[in-house]
């Protein structure tokens, strides 16, 4: 006689004929079948779902952004920090996603890299928006988007929306009594870092008592952009681990396109004017 449990002796439901099941819900038979590896490589399994659960951590993160933008555009601060704290723990889980593909040697990866063709993470849109969502704006990087227009018109859509550091300014702008220039909400460039914001910042940082709604919000954007990038960090650590300094499938540099994008600021002025408290 058998002593194993039964789940329906504690009230679970074992039959899905005619109900919603857990499979049903998150749709597990179409992520599970979108894996396709175009070789007999073992790892590429493991490329495929790492970049595949990137994605879908970035989707999350984009979800959110777009929320907390709203949310700090409205004033409704308290909710904007929920969201942030959010976002950067996401960028938490897309870190530590490096550590399981840095478990692939060079000699693994080049038994199906010639497999990717042209194709490299330099291409996702997804990442795109994100940077754009926060402020580090290129139009020339959207041709690469060009031969999928329903991409490309979403970044363009975002090209004309104020980023989370433009609703951001305007929030302290209104907190300080201070007005900054045009050069400050560019649209299609990078943000560059503004003698007046950096000002403005320090207000901020001199009396945190008076503006402690405000410093809340500065200290929320430095998290999510300190995961932000030990992220970028550890891509480019990966990539050198991995490939060296081959050129990327894309056509890069490889790390040494990586390594210039460790110097991009998002928030610069919050990171400058530590140096002058």
């Amino acid at each position: 006689m058998s002593n194993a449990f039964d789940p329906s002796d504690d009230g679970a439901q074992m039959s899905f004929a005619r109900d919603m099941s857990y499979g049903d819900y998150l749709g597990t038979d179409r992520i599970l079948d979108a894996q396709h590896p175009l070789s007999d490589a073992h790892d590429e399994m493991l490329f495929i779902i790492q970049h595949q659960t990137s994605e879908l951590w970035m989707k999350l993160a984009l979800h959110e952004l777009h929320a907390a933008r709203d949310a700090v555009a409205s004033g409704a601060f308290p909710q904007a920090f929920k969201i942030l704290s959010r976002v950067a723990r996401i960028f938490d889980q897309l870190n530590s996603a490096w550590d399981v593909l840095r478990t692939m040697t060079p000699s693994d990866y080049t038994t199906f890299r010639e497999s990717l063709g042209r194709s490299s993470g330099f291409q996702s849109h997804q990442y795109r928006l994100i940077e754009f969502v926060l402020g580090n704006r290129n139009r020339s990087m959207m041709k690469v988007h060009e031969h999928r227009p329903d991409l490309h018109a979403r970044l363009e859509a975002e090209l004309a929306r104020p980023s989370l550091y433009h609703v951001t300014l305007e929030a302290l702008a209104a907190e300080t009594g201070r007005g900054f220039g045009p050069e400050a909400y560019r649209r299609e460039t990078p943000h560059q870092a503004d003698p007046e914001v950096e000002a403005a910042w320090a207000q901020v940082y001199r009396d945190t008592d008076r503006h402690w709604t405000l410093y809340e919000l500065a200290e929320k954007l430095v998290d999510l952009e300190d995961y932000f990038r030990r992220w970028r960090f550890n891509h480019v650590t990966t990539v050198e681990r991995v490939i060296g300094f081959k050129r990327g499938t894309g056509g890069t540099s490889g790390v040494t396109y990586l390594r210039k994008m460790l110097d991009v600021e998002l928030f610069p002025e919050l990171w400058h004017v530590r140096g002058g408290l």
